[in-house]
């Protein structure tokens, strides 16, 4: 019965033409594929990449080559467009909900007001681009992470602590050799993940701000990572087509998981641990046991790189974004 209301509250969000700015959202026709999803979001943008769900599952936060759209559940309604200049390449909600940071090409991260969609603050980081944000669990840190093609080994490649509060730089985590593309915290906050293009995953003590552990073993960039919800596990995706897990904190891979065909871009476990995601330029995405690193079950019907996913807090939906396919689609992937 809750998944059947779930639907039918899925169904109203995306039941009429919306047109918001320069975009336009609409139902498009779910494709027959093995796994159908519950509802496809089309939006008429350049692309969409980066996902995020509100701590309290109310909103859905999309991010791309359009600006950022807020979906909310409970109306079945479009919320909000945030415009900004140029891409959006990551968005994190405040785990009391209340920020949104987004982190942009123009070399800013923006903190809006969830409720009235106004920037709070905005964060400067010189002339580097953006690629990944975070809240810590508390809400007092975000952390940043940023790289700039045109010089390596540079703290245009470091990972950044902000105080949330105040907009004060509290220092620069040194240490990957090129872009920065991911940033995580664990779920008790002492510990930041990493991921880079310089083949690396790093965890950080966030007190000391120092590097505890370097994770190597993926053949190509590290493209996104997730801690597991007890933050006994993180998984990191690598353009070599693989995911690897990896214990906390000693830092051993406990699984390395194949099936992709091409390299793989989006890394997300479920809310109980029992299961991840991952998706990438295979069009697919694919869904693991944890436990045994087994393969799942994979979900069909994106028609370019499967850039973002995200579970919904309830953990009975599953967010994947298509990138140039401009949609995102849900899942109830169970």
């Amino acid at each position: 019965m809750r998944l059947t209301a779930h639907r039918r509250l899925l169904t109203l969000i995306c039941a009429a033409l919306l047109p918001v700015g320069n975009l336009t959202l609409a139902a498009a026709p779910s494709p027959r594929v093995d796994s159908a999803p519950v509802r496809t979001l089309q939006v008429n943008g350049p692309y969409v990449g980066a996902l995020a769900f509100r701590p309290d599952g109310s909103l859905l936060a999309t991010g791309g080559g359009g600006g950022t759209l807020l979906w909310q559940f409970s109306g079945g309604r479009l919320s909000r467009m945030l415009t900004e200049p140029g891409t959006v390449n990551a968005v994190a909600f405040s785990p009391d909900g209340q920020l949104l940071a987004t982190a942009g090409s123009d070399s800013r991260v923006r903190l809006w007001d969830v409720a009235t969609g106004q920037v709070r603050r905005i964060l400067e980081l010189g002339t580097y681009y953006v690629t990944a944000v975070a809240f810590s669990p508390d809400g007092k840190l975000l952390a940043t992470g940023s790289g700039d093609n045109s010089v390596l080994s540079s703290p245009a490649n470091s990972v950044k602590l902000w105080n949330v509060q105040t907009g004060e730089l509290l220092g620069s985590l040194r240490g990957h050799t090129d872009v920065v593309t991911a940033v995580a915290f664990s779920p008790d906050g002492r510990r930041l993940a990493s991921a880079s293009r310089d083949r690396t995953a790093r965890l950080w003590d966030v007190a000391t701000r120092l590097q505890t552990r370097l994770l190597t073993g993926h053949t190509d960039f590290v493209s996104a990572l997730a801690f597991s919800p007890d933050g006994t596990l993180l998984a990191t995706a690598s353009w070599d087509a693989s995911v690897n897990v990896w214990t906390v904190p000693e830092g051993r891979i406990l699984h390395t998981l194949r099936g992709h065909t091409a390299p793989v871009e989006a890394v997300a476990f479920s809310p109980d641990g029992r299961s991840l995601a991952s998706g990438g330029q295979d069009r697919q995405v694919r869904l693991w046991e944890t436990a045994t690193g087994r393969p799942a079950r994979t979900l069909s019907g994106h028609t370019d790189t499967v850039s973002g996913l995200a579970f919904s807090p309830d953990g009975r939906l599953l967010a994947s974004s298509g990138s140039r396919d401009r949609t995102v689609r849900l899942w109830a992937w169970h």
